[in-house]
């Protein structure tokens, strides 16, 4: 269809393309989510929503044993930060050979832009991989539970934010369950160490923040997410080889993995795999059913992964790990209630009396039959 107004000064042609056209491909995966090859769009909501949870669960709870498996391994926890090196490095060749896949391969965000992506994704998985070097892999994963804490804060410190009652208690749940656990993990793991605890918060902060700059970059540039991995990741490669060069990291943990090629860098390519493989999932559960069943899912896949940690891997165990876990999981639904109020709709305390007496009158009524 051309639409043509033609005068003396302007001259302005509109032309929409027909459906035999080719179309960019980022228009075309408006329609089409395509995960692993397999385009989802063929298939109902209900067979969708199984496969991406599916997906994340087994791909998940891979990644999660591999990882603890990996940190088992005597002698490794100092080489937490090789360990993201390698990562970085297959989800660089990942990216890479997914590219290849799709028609417009230009960058379109800004090479500044995706230098502050890199440095924070270094921060965020660097110092994730290196805590478990001084912590408990059930700790690690509660910790990540809660980056609402450090997005609220740097809220209400930096852009003056206010929020409300139910983002607040959400906030002072997580705290007081990771307080909690974190004292249970103090008392009985005999490697606790407070520098782990000061890693994995750190790495919160770094969280917080990246997923805001990589949705703002996206959005603003409409960057595919092949993209954004082959980049970002591929600079974080760069930094994290210049930072273990200057600290003559990068020899000893050579010679360490070089001793045992198969249980790390084995070990480090499943994990890195079944890592990508996962967050393609996630994305497409958000893209189709948004963020709150996204949410809802990764909570009971980390939750399972807490679960199986315990019984697969032998370490202590008592029952404040439980109440302080179910802490943590009662803020983050709050979290998400806040967020969604108007799609779930909790009823009221004096509407719960009236249910209750109604019951009871019936009750009533039908013993006196």
């Amino acid at each position: 269809m051309d639409l043509k107004f033609n005068n003396s000064r302007k001259y302005i042609s509109i032309t929409v393309p027909s459906k035999t056209q080719a179309m960019s491909p980022h228009i075309k995966s408006i329609d089409d989510i395509i995960v692993l090859g397999i385009n989802l769009s063929r298939f109902n909501k209900l067979t969708q929503f199984f496969i991406c949870v599916a997906g994340v669960f087994v791909f998940y709870l891979i990644y999660g044993y591999i990882q603890e498996l990996i940190f088992s391994l005597e002698g490794f926890k100092p080489y937490g930060w090789y360990l993201t090196l390698v990562q970085f490095a297959f989800y660089s060749i990942f990216g890479l050979i997914e590219l290849q896949f799709i028609q417009d391969k230009r960058r379109r965000i800004p090479g500044k832009t995706y230098m502050i992506i890199a440095f924070l994704t270094v921060g965020t998985m660097g110092l994730s991989n290196t805590s478990l070097g001084y912590l408990n892999y059930p700790t690690q994963v509660i910790f990540k539970c809660c980056k609402l804490i450090p997005v609220m804060l740097g809220g209400v410190f930096i852009q003056g934010k206010r929020y409300n009652i139910a983002d607040v208690s959400a906030a002072m749940c997580m705290s007081l369950g990771l307080i909690w656990f974190t004292l249970a993990d103090s008392s009985i793991a005999p490697n606790f160490n407070l520098t782990g605890v000061i890693l994995i918060s750190l790495a919160l902060c770094a969280d917080a923040v990246i997923g805001n700059v990589q949705e703002k970059a996206m959005k603003l540039h409409s960057a595919s997410n092949s993209e954004m991995v082959l980049y970002s990741y591929s600079i974080g490669f760069v930094y994290i080889l210049l930072g273990l060069t200057c600290t003559s990291g990068l020899g000893p943990a050579v010679t360490f993995c070089s001793k045992n090629p198969i249980r790390t860098y084995g070990y480090a390519f499943l994990f890195s795999l079944t890592g990508y493989f996962g967050i393609s999932f996630v994305l497409a559960l958000i893209k189709i059913f948004g963020a709150l069943l996204a949410v809802t899912v990764t909570t009971g896949r980390k939750a399972m992964t807490i679960v199986l940690s315990f019984i697969v891997f032998s370490k202590p165990f008592t029952f404040q790990y439980v109440w302080s876990g179910l802490l943590v999981v009662f803020g983050i639904f709050l979290n998400v209630y806040s967020k969604n109020m108007d799609k779930i709709r909790l009823p009221s305390f004096y509407n719960l009396i009236n249910k209750t007496m109604e019951v009871r009158k019936s009750r009533t009524l039908a013993q006196n039959v």
